[in-house]
């Protein structure tokens, strides 16, 4: 499709090719899910991943004795791809603009929309179409710490990945809300050293790179932390993004000043849906712990 089409003359396709692009890594920018799970390019709605969970054995060999073998154990799980959408009502003045200035305009409402969703799903579940989520994972294995167990936040935290270290997994990842930041910043070791160390390009608790959600994604009420290894989670991303042209709908999810779903063909409005399909894959359960709020 021409990126100069005219928007009334291309009610649906697919979003010109650079943007789309462009739309996907401010994606992966704001998800935190994005930043530390492990992402697999995907070229049709569903991928197989060959999955190690025990390596090959060696052994102690006597002299002309037969050499034992082994061999490793796999899993094949599957990244299944679902379709994400968004839907903006926008005047219809818009229709008069090329396609490529429509999404140049509407790249960031686009793009704060796709990973507020995607974040919500990974982690806890929200209105996700998969069978896994972190928080699930953490529950299901009875990895939970709630916060105040012990003294200080540092060794509620040190407490929450032990649960990852006793299934023999290294946390290499927090993910956190921005809230408990200032809690992290008064963290000590015992020569006075900061725990937590807030960098230009990563923060790091314990030396481990920690992801601050602020997309409106996080859930305070079940979580405050969560630790684990987060290349035992796998997002699988599908190229390209499509959008159509709505002039009828009435957006039941989208109300007006009135309180009132908006309806476009009364409001003399028309609503750009795009969507982008990803796939969400936890492989392996005691890989991710959480830290959780005080029970009342």
């Amino acid at each position: 499709m021409a990126a100069e089409g005219i928007l009334k003359e291309e009610l649906n396709g697919s979003v010109p090719t650079e943007l789309s692009e462009d739309i996907v890594k401010d994606v992966a920018r704001g998800s935190s899910i994005l930043r530390l799970a492990k992402t697999e390019p995907m070229a049709s709605d569903t991928k197989i991943v060959p999955v190690m969970t025990s390596g090959a054995g060696a052994y102690w060999v006597g002299e002309g004795r037969r050499i034992q073998t082994s061999k490793a154990q796999w899993i094949y799980p599957k990244l299944i791809a679902k379709k994400l959408a968004v839907i903006i009502p926008v005047t219809k003045e818009k229709m008069e603009d090329s396609v490529f200035d429509v999404f140049s305009e509407l790249r960031e409402t686009i793009s704060e929309a796709f990973y507020t969703a995607i974040d919500s799903a990974a982690f806890f579940g929200t209105n996700s179409p998969f069978e896994t989520n972190i928080l699930k994972s953490a529950t299901d294995e009875g990895n939970l710490i709630e916060i105040g167990t012990n003294k200080t936040l540092d060794l509620d935290v040190s407490d929450t990945m032990a649960l990852v270290e006793d299934s023999g997994s290294d946390v290499n990842g927090f993910a956190a809300h921005y809230g408990i930041k200032n809690s992290l910043r008064k963290l000590r070791d015992a020569n006075g050293n900061m725990l937590y160390v807030s960098g230009t390009d990563q923060n790091e608790l314990y030396s481990i790179p920690i992801d601050f959600s602020r997309n409106g994604s996080w859930d305070k009420k079940k979580a405050e932390i969560f630790a684990g290894d987060f290349s035992k989670a796998l997002v699988g991303i599908r190229d390209g993004i499509d959008y159509q042209i709505l002039t009828e709908a009435t957006l039941q999810g989208t109300v007006d000043e009135d309180q009132k779903p908006i309806s476009l063909a009364e409001q003399d409005l028309v609503a750009i849906k795009a969507t982008m399909r990803l796939g969400f894959l936890v492989v392996k359960d005691s890989a991710f712990a959480a830290l959780t709020p005080k029970t009342v």
